[in-house]
């Protein structure tokens, strides 16, 4: 299972299926992401800041947030090869793409997290 869909079903949005593209018009269900994320970073040890932060949105989810992973999901997800070396950049690209990625599958995420 690739580190997106891992994403994607930790948050219940659709199946493992979800990152490919549809090939059929039908119907997604909406998942208030918000509230999961808000939830889960609440009962987390750490205070963590998944709204800003690729690291702190994988913590909360339980999932793999070292650098190796992180360049994996961005490799997985169409990273610019420019930014790989930089992971700062890297980051960057990868926080904005994953909630976009999340919002294109049905996750309500609120606009502002998305510009």
């Amino acid at each position: 299972m690739s580190l997106f869909s891992s994403i994607l079903a930790k948050l219940g949005i659709g199946s493992a299926e979800a990152a490919a593209p549809a090939t059929t018009a039908t119907a997604i269900d909406t998942v208030d992401v918000m509230a999961k994320l808000e939830g889960m970073a609440g009962a987390h040890a750490e205070k963590l800041n998944w709204k800003t932060s690729i690291v702190d949105l994988l913590k909360v989810l339980g999932l793999d947030s070292s650098l190796t992973a992180r360049k994996e999901l961005a490799t997985e997800l169409g990273c610019p090869a420019a930014m790989m070396g930089e992971s700062a950049q890297m980051n960057t690209w990868l926080h904005k793409t994953v909630l976009q990625k999340l919002a294109e599958n049905g996750g309500n995420i609120p606009k502002e997290l998305l510009d």
